[in-house]
């Protein structure tokens, strides 16, 4: 393999080389031990409501030579699993059920081992989602996750990036909801607005979705350590500072988009943090640019209670008996129902400005936390395996990794990008 650099793409600026232009010699390779791995996708976390919907998902989507397995450590809930997916496709009564646990390396690296790609659905991935992307970024194989944890992924750059590019290791983490509609709604945008100028772009998301279990629990616990947050932010930025690379920065601030009609609150979280590094690797996003990322309300006193009630859940994450209650105010289980998910959706508008032009585009889909996040992660890694992505490798994003392949996938999948 082709040397790559530390941020795990060849930069634009080498000679001779545009970094998003196709060509043979540009594509991520399969070396033969991970073309001749026995599985191309293996799912670790099936048993839980959204590693089940995934793997249904899969059931539905996997091309007819695509070869994929199961992983987990209770054998009689991956079993019911497999059986459920038998109403999908007969066939699967044949999937195969690896046996791996977190608290057991050498059972994930034998996992890794075996596949191209790892999926997971374990978290929080504070808690218990290392000892996987170290496994993956040992083996030289793909993963991609559903983390919304900012610290996480910085932690897991800081340790394993390096690695996984030396390896050849593609490490994608936020491919649900985090952070998949905003780092490619905003690649959708950039694209129709002129090269080489300095971008202004801000996405609004906008949903009827309820907090799930998982993302409260994750959310929780990240709040919780807001100066362990700060820190590994603060490591990353160090690690990272040598690189070469454009301006891309978060700013924002609230009030009312007259454009748009809504109220604006900057939103917390990572997907700001991914769409400014997939700018930082892409020469599309200009020489200079600027995300601003937001929660978009029709009323003002809506917008109020909501920066209310984010405050009193901040304060009230740092002491635990109030963080537990608030746990518990939406208990882990089966998820909502098939008609609760029906009736959810989201858009995220997404408006861009440059060399005097501005673009307003919107990605949109229904249940996010769950449904929607299922084809998402799905999708990322399906495109992983059989699309003729360009070669990058160690943590990168999905604009990097995947880009207007996932676009493709993710548009024939039901979720919309339209330019308006």
């Amino acid at each position: 393999m082709p040397a790559v650099t530390r941020a795990g793409v060849r930069p634009a600026s080498e000679k001779g080389w545009h970094p998003w232009q196709r060509t043979d010699r540009d594509l991520q390779p399969s070396s033969p031990e991970r073309a001749d791995r026995r599985f191309d996708i293996v799912l670790f976390g099936a048993t839980g409501f959204t590693g089940g919907l995934t793997a249904e998902y899969l059931a539905r989507a996997m091309p007819p030579d695509g070869r994929w397995a199961l992983a987990g450590r209770n054998q009689a809930k991956l079993t019911a699993v497999r059986d459920r997916l038998t109403a999908v496709d007969a066939t699967l009564g044949d999937l195969e059920l690896l046996t791996a646990d977190v608290t057991d390396p050498d059972s994930l690296r034998a996992v890794a081992e075996r596949t191209r790609v790892v999926i997971t659905t374990v978290g929080p991935y504070l808690q218990y989602g290392e000892p996987l992307v170290a496994a993956c970024a040992e083996a030289g194989t793909d993963y991609v996750d559903l983390t919304g944890e900012p610290e996480f992924v910085d932690r897991m750059y800081l340790a394993h990036h390096d690695r996984a590019v030396a390896t050849g290791a593609r490490i994608v983490h936020a491919c649900g909801f985090d952070s998949v509609p905003h780092d490619l709604g905003v690649l959708f945008t950039v694209e129709q607005l002129p090269d080489d100028v300095p971008l202004e772009v801000r996405g609004v998301v906008h949903t009827n979705a309820r907090f799930s279990s998982g993302t409260l629990q994750s959310a929780l616990g990240q709040l919780a350590r807001l100066r362990d947050l700060a820190a590994a932010a603060r490591d990353r930025k160090r690690a990272e500072r040598a690189q070469p690379g454009k301006r891309a920065r978060i700013k924002g601030a609230p009030g009312r988009d007259p454009y748009l009609g809504l109220w604006l609150l900057p939103f917390p979280g990572i997907d700001a943090q991914i769409v400014t590094r997939s700018a930082r690797m892409r020469p599309e996003y200009g020489p200079d640019f600027t995300y601003g990322h937001y929660a978009g309300f029709q009323w003002l006193p809506s917008a109020a209670a909501t920066a209310l009630g984010a405050g009193a859940m901040i304060a009230a994450a740092q002491v635990s008996p109030l963080r537990r209650r608030l746990d518990a105010l939406v208990p882990a289980g089966d998820g909502p129902s098939a008609q609760r998910r029906a009736d959810t959706w989201f858009t995220v508008d997404v408006l861009g400005e440059g060399g005097g032009q501005r673009v307003r585009t919107q990605v949109g889909g229904g249940d996010p936390g769950y449904d929607e996040t299922a084809k998402m992660l799905a999708e990322s890694a399906l495109s992983l395996v059989f699309d003729d992505n360009l070669r990058t490798a160690g943590q990168v994003t999905t604009a990097t990794a995947m880009g207007d392949n996932l676009i493709r996938r993710l548009r024939a999948a039901g979720i919309t990008f339209t330019r308006l």
